[in-house]
C-alpha cells in the first residue's frame, strides 16, 4: 500500500476552502431563519416543527451521497459533482427563501418559505458531506487533525461573516431592518442574496483547485483491490440489494462510532435548541421584548444582534481552531474534545446570569470553543477507523449521530418551552448547557483504536 504523500498547506487549504462559502449560507440560515418564519407568520411553538427540515435532510441526503460519491469518478473527480451540484441548488434556494411573501400567491408565504429552507439544508447536505470525505481522501493520516482544523477555521471564519451580514448591512450601508407584517427585512433578504452569491464561487475555487486522486491511485495509496472496486461500482444493483448492503454497513460499524454516537447526541441536541430558541431568548432575556413579539422594531433589533452573537462564537472558534491541532497533539483529542464541550455548557448556563446584550459576548468564547471541537474532533478521531472505500456512506451514516438528536429536540423544543418554561425561551439555552455537560461526561467513554 503506498503512502500518500503529505499535501502543502495551501493545497490543504484549497480542499476545504468551499466551506467558506457553505457556512456562510449555513450561518445565515441558523441566525436568521427562526426570524424569517417568524416574520412569515409562524408562532413559537411552530418554530422547532419547521426546524426538523434540516435534520431530516440531512438524514435522507447524506448516506445517500456519501455512497454515491464513493463509486463516482468524471471530469469533477469522485466528490466533485456532489458539491458543486448542491452548492448551486443551495444558492438558489438562499436567493428564494427570504422573497417568499412576494414570490408566491397559490400557497401561503410561511409554506413556501419552509419549502425552501428544505431545499436550502438539503443542497447545503449534498455539499457538505461529499466535503467530509474529500479531506479524508486527500490528506494522509500524518496530517488527518490538521486537515479538520483549517476545514474548522474556514467554517467559523464564514460564519462569522454570514451571522453579522444583516448588522453589518443594516448599521453600516444603513440597509433598512424593518418590514411590513408577513414580510422579511431587506437587510435579511440582501444577506441571503450575498451569502449565496459567495457560497457558489468558493465552492467552484475547490471544485477546480482539487485535482482528486484517480481510482487507479486513490486505490493503490489506500490498499484497495482496484479491480473489484471497479466492478463493484459497475454491478447494477436492485434497491432491496442496496438497502441489504447498506444496513450490513450500518450494522458492521466501527465500536468508535458507536462510542462517538453518545458525545454526538448531547452535543447537537443542544445546537439544535440554540438555532430554534436564541433569537426569542435573547429578545426577551436581553431586550425586555414581550412573549410571542416577531414584528417589533425591538425583536428585528434583536434579530440583528443574535447574529452578532453567533458571528462572534464563530469566531472564537475559528481562533480556537487555529490552536486546536496543538493542544490536541499536547494533551490528546479526548481531553481536548471533553473540556470543550464542557467550556460550551458553562457558556450557554451563563446566558441566563448575562442579561445585558454587550455581556452575552462573553458567553460566546465557550459556545465557539465547543463548536470548534464539535466540528473537527468526531472526524479525526472516526476517520482513522473508517476504511478508505467506505468513507463516503459511513461519513454519511454518522450524519445519524447529528440528524437523529436534532429531530428528538425538534419533537420535545415546542412542548418543553410551553409546558414547562411558560414561553420564556431563555430556559431553553440552559438546556443546552446541561446537554453540554453530559456530552463532555461521554467522552469519557470513547476509545480510540490508537493513541495519537
Amino acid at each position: 500500500m503506498k503512502i500518500k504523500p503529505a499535501l502543502r498547506f495551501w493545497q490543504i487549504w484549497n480542499v476545504s476552502f468551499g466551506f467558506l462559502g457553505i457556512q456562510i449560507g449555513f450561518a445565515l440560515q441558523s441566525a436568521n431563519v427562526s426570524r424569517i418564519l417568524s416574520n412569515l407568520g409562524a408562532d413559537l411553538h411552530s418554530l422547532s416543527f419547521f426546524w426538523l427540515a434540516a435534520p431530516v435532510m440531512g438524514l435522507i441526503v447524506q448516506p445517500i451521497v456519501g455512497a454515491a460519491s464513493d463509486r463516482t469518478w468524471n471530469r469533477f473527480g469522485r466528490r466533485g459533482s456532489y458539491i458543486l451540484g448542491g452548492a448551486f441548488i443551495a444558492a438558489v434556494a438562499m436567493w428564494l427563501m427570504p422573497n417568499s411573501a412576494a414570490l408566491v400567491s397559490f400557497i401561503p408565504a410561511l409554506i413556501f418559505g419552509a419549502l425552501m429552507f428544505a431545499l436550502m439544508d438539503g443542497s447545503f447536505n449534498i455539499t457538505m458531506q461529499p466535503f467530509r470525505a474529500l479531506v479524508a481522501d486527500m490528506v494522509p493520516d500524518s496530517q488527518r487533525t490538521l486537515g479538520y482544523s483549517v476545514q474548522s477555521f474556514l467554517i467559523n471564519t464564514g460564519a462569522v461573516v454570514g451571522s453579522v451580514l444583516p448588522y453589518f448591512l443594516t448599521n453600516i450601508l444603513k440597509v433598512s431592518n424593518t418590514a411590513a407584517e408577513g414580510e422579511v427585512p431587506a437587510s435579511v433578504i440582501w444577506s441571503f442574496y450575498i451569502g449565496g452569491a459567495i457560497l457558489l464561487l468558493s465552492v467552484i475555487w475547490t471544485v477546480f483547485k482539487t485535482k482528486e486522486y484517480p481510482p487507479k491511485v486513490y486505490c493503490d495509496q489506500n490498499g484497495i483491490d482496484y479491480e473489484k472496486w471497479m466492478e463493484e461500482g459497475r454491478q447494477k444493483k436492485s434497491l432491496g440489494e442496496k438497502l441489504t448492503n447498506f444496513w450490513h454497513l450500518f450494522t458492521q460499524m466501527p465500536k468508535v462510532m458507536i462510542q462517538l454516537a453518545l458525545v454526538q447526541f448531547f452535543s447537537w441536541f443542544a445546537l439544535y435548541i440554540m438555532w430554534v430558541y436564541t433569537t426569542p431568548a435573547v429578545a426577551q432575556h436581553a431586550f425586555g421584548t414581550a412573549i410571542g413579539d416577531a414584528s417589533s422594531e425591538l425583536y428585528q433589533e434583536a434579530g440583528n444582534w443574535v447574529g452578532v452573537l453567533f458571528g462572534a462564537y464563530s469566531l472564537f472558534a475559528a481562533l480556537f481552531s487555529l490552536v486546536m491541532t496543538k493542544i490536541a497533539n499536547t494533551f490528546g483529542r479526548k481531553t481536548t474534545y471533553g473540556l470543550a464541550l464542557l467550556l460550551g455548557g458553562l457558556g450557554y448556563v451563563s446566558m441566563y446570569f448575562f442579561n445585558s446584550p454587550n455581556m452575552l459576548i462573553l458567553s460566546m468564547v465557550g459556545v465557539g470553543i465547543s463548536w470548534a471541537a464539535i466540528l473537527a474532533m468526531p472526524y479525526s478521531i472516526l476517520s482513522e477507523s473508517l476504511p478508505a472505500d467506505k468513507m463516503g456512506v459511513y461519513m454519511g451514516i454518522f450524519n445519524f449521530t447529528i440528524a437523529g438528536p436534532q429531530i428528538i429536540s425538534g419533537f420535545l423544543g415546542g412542548a418543553i418551552l410551553r409546558s414547562v418554561f411558560q414561553n420564556e425561551a431563555i430556559y431553553m439555552l440552559m438546556i443546552c448547557g446541561v446537554s453540554m455537560f453530559l456530552g463532555a461526561l461521554a467522552v469519557a467513554f470513547i476509545k480510540t483504536p490508537q493513541k495519537k
